[in-house]
């Protein structure tokens, strides 16, 4: 992707005046009575609306007045595309997956929605009810974002394509590293503790372990109830990064809880195995020597956020950009608070990680809307012009400063996100190269890495900005973190097997879960024998229907 970027970039120029051409050609929506315009349209042209699916975040952090529905994203839309957003409905977490079910069990969905997963992509294609999306895409994507889709290898339009049809805009989700360990460096420096004295980023179990106990001994924050190390009551995650969870330590002891992957030719479900169990018993010694909270099996990730946020623990797990959004409650009442950035080792300094699937993510088109290819154009406005404009300031000052504030992305018409596969690495490469003095702001390609560079910037020559520490943090220490360990070829990547829901999953899996939970926090906390403990929750989990699925999951890749 890199080496072609300004191959791309000229193409770019040439996808939106093809862009504009055709939009110009007006048609009547059957929905509305409108007449679509697109890009150029004249402003006494009646605007093309479109009626939305939209899932939304509790605290997107919109400025007063501006809604979901009406925003610098939405108004954006309206000038450059002359289509109006209104949305049918809105709601965030699993209140939107159900009005996502009940839409489809009417068989009546808006124009455009966001669907979460793989099955409800595959039940509205079974049932008829969105568009065709191949000929918009072929005609309408510019180059710029066929690259992007093209830089995982087919992966992300394969998970889209039914009976070779387009069916989806899907949300790319390129690797984002392991679950990394942000451990408080102003504490460390403080009482003097030294950790990675080779300088490659990564830390071994020992140190970990050290550093948790000096904090409890020393209690650098001079709070009440240390706590050591506090991980959330469901302790595993199926997500690579599992923010607040023990995949750190189970990564680096060889296991991959709830994670489906291929082993020696047959199906493996890794919280089923040896190396599970001797992490769960790592974990069970932590919890007798006092160094894991002893709150472990009732901890919320809000509860952990403020043990962080009140000096009573310096230890967190998760993604690189959590200082964004949960690190930053720290330095909201410390100013002095800083973390760095590191990887948990295994027995060989190798950093264990997994594979994303390539998407996350996906619109559709009702198979009633008159106008599919719009939705096309919404993805190249806001995913190639947008974020290749390099005068963002001066075109779309409204959206300039949605960025500076840290608005959310969902507020966008599309809450997905649509990056090239290397793209983390690429912004942070540009990002790095201005900071040291090598190109300018003007220079760095993505708009965004551009706001980013002026808000670290002005932090590092001293402002007490949230943001800029913020994003200091996450881009210079987290991102930082995982280029230093590709370039040094320390990771050791998983290839997981990305099921659809099959038959047994739907009427049994969520008592596996509880079943795996409930048993993982019994034998960490000391209530049931690690030995004793683990046999007989993997007998149960067979017998409970794990080992039927393992088989439907076999027959789904044969």
């Amino acid at each position: 992707m890199k080496n072609g970027f300004w191959k791309k970039m000229m193409s770019v120029t040439l996808a939106f005046a093809m862009m504009a051409s055709v939009s110009a050609c007006s048609a009547k929506s059957e929905e509305t009575g409108a007449t679509e315009t697109g890009s150029g349209a004249a402003a006494d042209t009646e605007a093309v609306t479109i009626m939305m699916g939209r899932q939304t975040l509790q605290n997107p952090k919109l400025p007063e007045g501006d809604t979901y529905e009406n925003n610098a994203y939405t108004r954006m839309l309206e000038d450059k595309l002359n289509v109006k957003i209104v949305d049918e409905f809105e709601a965030n977490g699993d209140d939107y997956d159900r009005q996502v079910s009940l839409a489809l069990s009417a068989g009546d969905i808006p124009d455009i929605m966001k669907v979460t997963t793989l099955d409800e992509l595959q039940e509205l294609y079974e049932n008829d009810l969105i568009a065709d999306l191949t000929e918009s895409y072929e005609s309408h994507a510019s180059d710029y974002l066929k690259g992007i889709y093209d830089s995982y290898g087919g992966r992300a339009l394969e998970n889209v394509t039914f009976d070779g049809k387009i069916m989806a805009i899907p949300g790319t989700n390129a690797d984002s590293g392991p679950s990394i360990v942000w451990i408080r460096s102003d504490w460390m420096d403080s009482l003097g503790i030294t950790v990675d004295e080779d300088g490659n980023g990564c830390i071994t179990i020992e140190e970990l372990e050290m550093v948790a106990k000096e904090f409890v001994d020393k209690n650098p924050g001079n709070a009440e109830n240390v706590v050591g190390i506090a991980l959330a009551s469901w302790l595993t995650s199926g997500d690579p990064d599992g923010t607040y969870s023990m995949n750190s330590l189970a990564y680096a002891m060889g296991a991959f809880p709830k994670t489906w992957y291929e082993k020696d030719g047959g199906i493996i479900y890794g919280s089923t195995t040896e190396e599970m169990k001797n992490a769960l018993s790592t974990a069970a010694g932590w919890y007798r020597d006092g160094i894991l909270d002893p709150q472990v099996g009732t901890r919320t990730w809000d509860d952990i956020t403020a043990l962080l946020a009140n000096g009573q623990t310096g230890i967190a797990f998760g993604t690189w950009h959590i200082p964004d959004w949960l690190l930053n409650n720290v330095y909201a009442l410390n100013k002095d608070a800083s973390f760095q950035a590191y990887a948990l080792e295994d027995a060989n300094g190798k950093v264990n990680c997994k594979h994303n699937d390539a998407t996350n993510g996906y619109m559709v088109v009702s198979k009633e809307f008159a106008h599919p290819e719009l939705a096309v154009e919404i993805a190249n406005l806001f995913y190639d012009e947008l974020a290749n404009s390099s005068s963002v300031a001066e075109e779309f000052p409204e959206v300039a400063k949605y960025m500076e504030d840290g608005v959310d992305g969902s507020t966008r018409p599309f809450n997905i996100e649509v990056n090239s596969y290397t793209s983390l690495l690429d912004d942070y490469k540009d990002l790095k190269q201005c900071l040291d003095g090598e190109i300018t702001v003007e220079e760095i390609h993505s708009a965004e890495q551009r706001t980013n560079a002026a808000v670290i910037g002005a932090y590092l020559e001293g402002t007490e900005d949230a943001t800029g520490w913020a994003k200091y943090h996450s881009r210079m220490k987290g991102v930082n973190l995982i280029y230093e360990l590709t370039e040094q070829d320390l990771f050791s990547w998983l290839t997981p097997v990305f099921p659809q829901t099959t038959p047994t999953m739907e009427t049994n899996w969520a008592n596996l879960e509880k079943l795996e939970e409930e048993t993982f926090i019994k034998i960490v906390t000391g209530v049931e024998d690690v030995e004793t403990g683990f046999a007989q929750f993997v007998e149960n989990w067979n017998a409970q229907g794990g080992a039927q699925i393992i088989d439907e999951i076999a027959a789904q890749e044969r």
